[in-house]
């Protein structure tokens, strides 16, 4: 097996948890080869090991890109749901053939009048959302139709498109669903609303969703995972679920409602008992 092995925070060069997962794999007879930013994945590539937290995680994911090659999170970082295996189980259970791929849906942005000159210079492709964002005082009114059909304007600090995998990000924070995994929806949250009656919404995958701005200042905030630019506040951006998915690797001991009740506490409650 040929692993890529992708480490953002160079300061874990020297973990004994990161040299030991090399070791391990090594030991397993895997020829294993370290990766930067640059995408350079080697042909014949069958693993790539995301090693960090979950901001790793989502720069694999875009150096992946549709390569189509199997990623596993290794949680050297803090919460993790996309990078929540350990060190010892990942190696383990990749070598005894103990996993599953699954395919997490994945959302591309196309900017339709060249409000977005400088998204050339970033993947246009995100694992967990695509969001705008005022970069000034002043809120937003955020038009939003859904397949052609207009919502009404959410008035707000900025608008996100989660996937399903994001549900438990920034989507989370800002009052949205959690959503299983394997689930084929969208979620469109707005950011601190000032409407009192608005709520997230949630959607087919397979909608075209048309995003337009009302706006006092030049410039807006735009992101898509961890990577950011500003844009014009003149945007007319269409986000759709791109044409390829991520291949995830779950492990065995994976559990989505295990990884709720652990890392977030869900249903913490003196009643319900240990």
């Amino acid at each position: 097996m040929k692993v890529a092995v992708f480490l953002r925070n160079r300061r874990l060069e020297n973990d004994a948890r990161y040299i030991g997962l090399v070791g391990k794999f090594v030991s397993n007879g895997c020829t294993v080869y370290e990766i930067r930013e640059d995408r350079c994945i080697e042909p014949g590539t069958d693993l790539f090991v995301s090693v960090g937290g979950d901001g790793t995680f989502l720069s694999s994911a875009a150096i992946v890109g549709d390569a189509g090659i199997p990623v596993l999170g290794v949680n050297l970082g803090r919460l993790g749901f996309l990078s929540e295996n350990t060190v010892d189980e990942a190696v383990d259970e990749i070598m005894s053939g103990k996993y599953s791929i699954e395919e997490r849906s994945m959302l591309k942005a196309v900017f339709t009048d060249g409000a977005g000159d400088g998204l050339q210079d970033i993947c246009p492709y995100a694992l967990n959302e695509i969001t705008v964002h005022r970069a000034g005082p002043a809120m937003l009114g955020v038009d939003v139709s859904i397949d052609g059909n207009p919502l009404p304007t959410y008035w707000a600090d900025g608008l996100l498109v989660a996937t399903s995998s994001g549900s438990t990000a920034y989507s989370l924070s800002a009052g949205g669903p959690i959503v299983m995994p394997e689930s084929k929806v969208l979620i469109v949250s707005p950011i601190a609303p000032h409407n009192l009656n608005v709520r997230p919404l949630v959607v087919p995958d397979t909608s075209n969703i048309s995003l337009s701005l009302r706006a006092r200042d030049e410039k807006v905030f735009f992101t898509i995972d961890n990577r950011s630019m500003e844009v014009s506040t003149g945007l007319k951006m269409e986000i759709s679920r791109a044409q390829f998915s991520l291949k995830r690797v779950r492990l065995s001991s994976s559990n989505f409602i295990k990884a709720l009740t652990t890392k977030l506490f869900w249903g913490e409650d003196i009643r319900n008992g240990r």
